[in-house]
């Protein structure tokens, strides 16, 4: 009888011992699901603010094509009216040059043929100098398309990766606070807080 005692003895004690064991086993390991969740929730907010920052400069790149292309617009039609007011200049001041050009008068009609032969030079300088203004803003134009092209489909590429990526956030926040416990957290519309 002694031994059927004994044996019962050990038998609790044994119990008596491993039920805090098992306890500890079991914290630990709802302690490691939890960290493994917090890890997937700051990797999922982190996604989220990359996706934003990416949404933000496809947002700046649209921006900046359209400042480009509307300056370049205005710069074009400054150019039309300079480039018609030179033509108007040259062929009024060039009409009574060459009339005097043709003049009985020599020294008169030499004259007048050295400020023609300075007018058309100077109309040509000024020719150019329209022509180069054309190309730079031309040039602000296409500029301004390309970052224009590239920030909208940045755009749309950064707000489907934001859309996953937050929907990956949800889910792993609602993973979490029901493992944590503290999925009662709601405000008084019934909406969940994050």
């Amino acid at each position: 009888m002694k031994t059927k005692m004994n044996f019962r003895i050990l038998a609790a004690l044994s119990v008596f011992l491993l039920a805090p064991v098992l306890v500890q086993a079991q914290t630990d390991q709802k302690a490691a699901v939890l960290k493994n969740l917090e890890t997937g929730v700051a990797t999922a907010k982190a996604k989220v603010a990359v996706n934003e920052r990416k949404l933000a400069v496809a947002d700046s790149l649209i921006t900046a094509g359209t400042k480009l292309i509307a300056e370049s617009k205005t710069e074009t039609k400054a150019i039309d009216a300079d480039s018609k007011k030179l033509e108007k200049e040259y062929a009024a001041n060039q009409k009574p040059l060459t009339k005097l050009s043709t003049s009985k008068d020599k020294a008169a009609a030499t004259k007048a043929k050295a400020d023609l032969k300075a007018l058309t030079l100077q109309y040509k300088t000024d020719s150019k100098a329209v022509e180069t203004r054309i190309k730079d803003a031309t040039k602000m134009s296409t500029i301004g398309n390309a970052a224009l092209t590239k920030g909208k489909a940045a755009k749309k590429s950064a707000q489907d990766a934001l859309k996953a990526s937050q929907a990956a956030l949800k889910t792993v926040q609602a993973k979490y606070d029901a493992a944590s416990g503290s999925g009662e957290n709601t405000n008084p519309k019934g909406k969940t807080k994050r």
